[in-house]
């Protein structure tokens, strides 16, 4: 069985660091930090400048392990205790969600709250129950 460890203050220091990001483009441009957006955008951009923003925050997206080697030495750890199989199953469910939600974690729970936005707000709501439902189902009815 795959223990889930506690990491309180890595997990504040990535909150805290997401938190900035979201203000600073807020503030900078005007955007939503919502990954599934940028991420879409990025593929189907409305123009040159807008390509280059979403490729530079995607860019910060992937190279914090990289980040991570040079302050350490040595890459982080990843741990997935499911199948290849399980994962592509569980992105496709994910982005489906993302797509039917408007959105995402990153744009309706850390900047659609943060406006007191309703919709983000049921949406996060919607997001967590299901997260927990899935886990239990997972780990106390199906045991994995």
């Amino acid at each position: 069985m795959f223990e889930t460890v506690f990491t309180p203050f890595q997990s504040l220091g990535g909150g805290a660091l997401i938190g900035i990001a979201a203000v600073l483009l807020m503030a900078t441009l005007g955007r939503v930090m919502g990954a599934t957006g940028i991420l879409a955008g990025f593929f189907q951009p409305a123009d040159r400048s807008d390509w280059l923003w979403r490729a530079a925050i995607l860019a910060g997206m992937v190279s914090g392990p990289v980040f991570i080697l040079f302050v350490t030495g040595e890459m982080p750890t990843v741990q997935v205790p499911v199948s290849t199989a399980m994962l592509v199953i569980g992105g496709l469910i994910v982005g489906v969600g993302a797509t039917f939600g408007s959105g995402c974690t990153s744009g309706h729970g850390v900047c659609g709250i943060a406006r007191l936005s309703p919709r983000s707000i049921v949406a996060t709501a919607t997001f967590m129950i299901a997260t927990a439902i899935t886990v239990f189902v997972i780990r106390h009815v199906i045991g994995g």
